[in-house]
């Protein structure tokens, strides 16, 4: 199949967003990839992008020729080069390979294309700094060194070839998916560990989002002017640090520091102390960028940025979501919203769901996805105040669930899960007409108060130091990857601590909630592994899972699922 486009980097971040907009815009495009061809059709196919009319190729941009036989291709028109080697404390000729000889290698494979009408080029906004004319590998470090001196290499070579070279000069791209530069900032907030700002008050670190700009590159090949042109895409209104940094503080539920440090002073500082790459210092800045162009070439083609405060938002929903690139992350929609008093991590419909389940501790409301993916009607679920992703609690978790619950207008089956059966029966017991039913799945106030969590001085050091292979064996569940999210939200700040101290509260409630499980009106339902009987047998009837523990929607999600249906049918008869 002839290709009329090819996208060189096409496994990277904006590679592989830029082959989806193609494609979307029905051309016959050519995915170049060193390698993990595969992986790239597959994270086509979770954005729903059709791949008819897609080739994959292996290419090395390394190599004189690409790596490519000499006639392949020879049908492209367009040639998107979005490969770059992006790390810090990269060896020179590392970066060289591919931010300089790279970039050459491609304008002359390109230059022997029949048919080219374009070659696009993704530099970097620092081209404007000063001395971006003169790289300095050891003052810039080999990233920014490399990629400028990439930039006139590719300029020269193409003079010389005349080929038609447009320039795109984007700041730091945001979007799912995006883990490096200023993600790495955004997570040491997040994490509690951010205690001073970088710089000071006037320090700007603009972004554009990943949408706007692969719109923006496909559409220049399509104008002539564009040609020998370059562009600055980034979104002039972006918050200054300071209050970019506020605006997700504020987003997220956490604390945005209130001090900064110097840059000069920051640069002086050993990065043990600093946790900044000293690299990384460069694109602190309070230089301004001339965007003027690109603003006029984007009104031309109807391109319009989305509101640069909501994609930031946007953003950070998506670095939590992935626990900034640790693990997959939820099917959305998912993000923090406010839930009475408290910033909340929420997932799934919050308008008319079929099932709301709450999740246990120490995992977060993720641990419910796999049943959650098998039942037969939407789903909401979210992690509870103080724990997961969710911010510490400024109200009771009652109230916080009636909170949670007042938008919805249907009469869900709630299922809770141990820790969470104490709010979701009392609930239950407040609002019995909004609930179509109630599960209780291992619920910690019928069982042994047996866990090494409710009995060791050392739990919260213990708790906040465990692997996400060592906490799996702790809670009988395979190491499978999930917990790599739980175990990264109790390093937070206070997390362990909270954890530890809610198990222990709750189980001076265990009398109160056993009497106030014969009062409730609701139809009930408990569910419980073979592995993890109840302490009291006898309660009420109880739904066994063979060979499960003390986690059945983890271990044996088709077996949960396989009874909620039929509890959510029968509440619908009633």
């Amino acid at each position: 199949m002839p290709a009329n486009s090819v996208v060189f980097g096409a496994g990277g971040f904006i590679g592989r967003s830029l082959v989806a907009e193609l494609l979307r815009r029905g051309q016959e495009v050519a995915a170049a990839v060193h390698s993990g061809g595969d992986r790239l059709t597959r994270w086509l196919a979770d954005q729903r992008v059709d791949t008819g009319r897609l080739t994959v190729v292996h290419a090395d941009i390394t190599r004189p020729g690409l790596g490519l036989p000499e006639q392949e291709l020879g049908e492209v028109r367009d040639v998107y080069n979005t490969a770059a080697r992006f790390a810090f404390g990269m060896d020179p000729a590392e970066a060289r390979a591919v931010n300089v000889d790279g970039a050459v290698h491609v304008i002359e494979w390109a230059a022997a294309r029949p048919h080219l009408r374009r070659v696009v080029h993704i530099s970097g906004y620092r081209m404007a700094a000063a001395g971006a004319d003169s790289p300095d590998y050891a003052r810039d470090g080999a990233y920014e060194a490399s990629k400028r001196e990439g930039d006139a290499a590719t300029r020269a070579r193409a003079r010389e070839l005349g080929v038609p070279l447009t320039v795109a000069n984007p700041s730091t791209v945001i979007g799912q998916g995006q883990y490096v530069g200023l993600a790495d900032l955004v997570g040491e907030l997040w994490r509690g560990r951010l205690a001073a700002l970088p710089g000071g008050p006037d320090i700007f670190l603009p972004v554009v989002t990943i949408d706007y700009f692969v719109r923006f590159l496909a559409s220049l090949p399509e104008r002539q002017e564009s040609a020998d042109n370059t562009y600055w895409l980034l979104d002039d209104a972006t918050p200054r640090l300071p209050q970019l940094v506020a605006l997700l503080a504020e987003h997220m539920g956490v604390r945005a520091p209130r001090r900064s440090v110097p840059l000069g002073l920051l640069k002086r500082l050993p990065r043990a102390l600093t946790k900044a790459d000293p690299e990384s210092l460069s694109f602190l800045s309070t230089d301004r960028y001339d965007t003027s162009s690109a603003r006029k070439f984007a009104e031309s083609c109807g391109l319009e940025m989305p509101p640069v405060h909501d994609a930031l938002r946007g953003w950070a929903d998506d670095l939590v979501a992935a626990r900034f690139g640790r693990v997959r992350a939820p099917r959305a929609p998912y993000g923090f919203q406010q839930v009475g008093e408290d910033r909340t991590w929420v997932t799934g419909d919050r308008g008319e769901p079929g099932y709301v389940f709450l999740h246990g501790l120490p995992v977060d409301a993720d641990s419910w996805s796999p049943v959650a993916d098998r039942v037969d009607a939407s789903t909401l679920a979210a992690d509870l105040p103080g724990f997961g992703r969710s911010a510490p609690a400024r109200q009771s978790h009652d109230d916080w669930l009636s909170a949670l619950l007042a938008p919805v207008r249907s009469r869900p089956v709630l299922v809770a899960h141990s820790y969470s059966c104490g709010p979701a029966l009392r609930y239950a017991l407040r609002h019995p007409e909004r609930v179509g039913a109630l599960v209780l799945v291992s619920p910690a106030f019928l069982q042994p108060a047996s866990s090494w969590l409710m009995r060791s001085p050392l739990a919260v050091p213990v708790l906040r130091g465990m692997s996400a292979e060592r906490l799996a064996g702790s809670l009988g569940l395979p190491h499978d990857g999930y917990l790599e999210g739980p175990v990264a939200d109790l390093r937070r700040a206070g997390a362990a601590v909270r954890v530890v101290a809610a198990l222990r509260s709750a189980y001076g409630q265990r009398g109160a909630l056993r009497s106030a499980l014969h009062r409730v009106t609701v139809p009930v339902e408990l569910v419980v592994g073979s592995q993890d009987p109840l302490e009291e047998p006898g309660v009420l009837p109880v739904t066994e899972i063979a060979s499960a523990g003390h986690y059945p929607q983890l271990t044996h999600p088709d077996d949960v699922a396989r009874h909620l249906v039929p509890v959510r049918e029968r509440a619908a008869a009633r």
